[in-house]
């Protein structure tokens, strides 16, 4: 496929996504009105089970089958020394996961949801199942991270993702990322996408020193001024300071989307590319469930962005989408009593009104 025609093939990708229906919406806020319980009082629970039947197009929400796609990728910006670790690491936690030996692979197994491992641009070649855009971006500091055609063809890797869960009959997905160095291409992206400071952005990450994060906020800077990427195309900002892993998971949010399937929002680094996914086309909000509050920095500034708030705050920070693994329990529970609970008239008792504030 050539570069004008895998573009051609994402331009009509997107223009085909159509926001969630409203009307279904309603039905289901009524739905939880009727049953027998304070109106409102599972908060926003009840509005992702509403969130999900608006997205599938039913009121019948069933989120039984669940995966947790990990878009494993190196980024060339390590070179800068913005990290605690070499891009070994990646390699090695990336094969741990398909051993149940990482954390997000343990509570997957624990929480019944598959996991699914991807090397999407890691610079080792591993048992993990390859869809490798290249060994790794180039350093975002000296030159753009990737070219814009493998930016669409990550971005391309997350759709089909999707495509394949969904035909497996998966109901729900959840992402999650691993690659060293990705809080500083993911810092880069939100401080362009926002038009913020850096150093409002930029966090410790996985544990650096005061001195550490100077020189990371410094390369973020640098790589800024001499890419220029361009705040109103979110291809182009992935493409000049993103990582493969990002595009690959604003993908995964763009197929949700297209195939009306809803995607768990991990922390940061997923909520990043969750907010380019938006930026490439608004209605792909309406795919998104988010889990929880990370406890990086830019976080609030992104969830604002996106408009959601989140409904676990733990401190958690470990990536991989241990936080969306740890929401989906949670959403199972309020699904639970959304389809099963009975009703006020089932009691013979009045239904609660909307009385307001008075």
């Amino acid at each position: 496929m050539t570069e004008e025609q895998q573009d051609k093939n994402l331009q009509q990708m997107l223009s085909d996504i159509r926001p969630a229906d409203a009307k279904i919406r309603e039905q289901a806020q009524k739905k939880w009105n009727s049953i027998a319980k304070p109106l409102h009082s599972l908060g926003k629970l009840e509005d992702h089970i509403m969130r999900i039947a608006a997205l599938t197009g039913s009121t019948d929400v069933v989120i039984g089958k669940k995966a947790l796609i990990v878009m494993c990728a190196d980024n060339g910006v390590v070179e800068e020394g913005v990290t605690q670790t070499g891009q070994d690491v990646t390699a090695i936690v990336a094969e741990n996961f398909l051993t149940c030996n990482t954390s997000a692979a343990i509570m997957c197994k624990k929480a019944g949801v598959d996991l699914f491992p991807i090397d999407i641009g890691m610079v080792t070649d591993t048992k993990v199942p390859d869809y490798k855009i290249a060994y790794g971006t180039r350093n975002m500091a000296k030159e753009p991270a990737m070219t814009r055609a493998q930016a669409e063809k990550a971005i391309m890797t997350g759709i089909l993702q999707v495509k394949e869960k969904k035909a497996a009959g998966y109901q729900i997905l959840a992402t999650g990322e691993m690659g060293i160095g990705n809080t500083t291409t993911s810092s880069a992206v939100a401080a362009v996408l926002l038009d913020e400071d850096p150093e409002i952005m930029t966090g410790r990450g996985a544990g650096l020193t005061n001195e550490g994060l100077k020189r990371k906020i410094d390369v973020i800077k640098t790589a800024i001024e001499k890419n220029r990427p361009d705040p109103a195309d979110a291809v182009d900002v992935l493409a000049k300071v993103g990582g493969f892993d990002l595009a690959g998971m604003a993908g995964v949010y763009l197929g949700g989307a297209i195939y009306r399937i809803p995607v768990v929002v991990d922390g940061f680094i997923s909520a990043v590319a969750a907010l380019a996914a938006v930026k490439m086309c608004s209605a792909a909000r309406d795919a998104l469930i988010v889990s929880h509050m990370s406890k990086e920095p830019g976080m609030q500034k992104v969830l604002n962005a996106l408009q959601m708030e989140a409904p676990l705050c733990a401190d958690m920070c470990l990536g991989e989408g241990t936080g969306a693994v740890a929401y989906l329990p949670v959403l199972d529970l309020a699904a639970e009593v959304y389809q099963k609970m009975s009703t006020f008239s089932d009691n013979d008792i009045k239904d609660y009104e909307e009385l307001g504030e008075k």
